[in-house]
């Protein structure tokens, strides 16, 4: 019995953690996307799941439609396609940010380097 009351108390700890570490954040991720989208509204700058971004023209129950460039090309795309408001960026972790600022200092050195080694090599001659 006391072998029974532990295995049953484990799965059920087991079923709770999995509760509170897997279930529940999904389901806020879901409502604050939901309440996100219920929030758009007409003039809103929107990127859509596939990367498109657009201003909101207009805004139907299901559906919305978008103008993506300064020429009226407009998309009707469904209101569960959109990702984010606003432009999306992609954003780097700090330590890229860093290398790749050092790379590119290294290159601009670089060339004011290279006109002394010819002028070297041209006086060796």
């Amino acid at each position: 019995m006391d072998q029974t009351l532990s295995t049953v108390l484990m799965v059920v700890l087991m079923i709770g953690l999995m509760y509170f570490l897997m279930i529940r954040p999904e389901n806020k991720r879901k409502k604050q996307a939901q309440e996100m989208r219920d929030s758009l509204k007409k003039g809103d700058v929107i990127t859509t799941i596939g990367g498109i971004i657009g201003r909101i023209v207009y805004i139907g129950a299901e559906t919305l439609v978008i103008e993506t460039s300064e020429d009226r090309v407009r998309i009707e795309l469904a209101k569960w396609a959109v990702s984010t408001t606003g432009v999306q960026t992609g954003e780097q972790a700090e330590p890229a940010k860093k290398e790749k600022k050092a790379e590119e200092q290294s290159e601009e050195s670089a060339p004011a380097e290279l006109p002394a080694e010819t002028e070297e090599s041209e006086k060796a001659e």
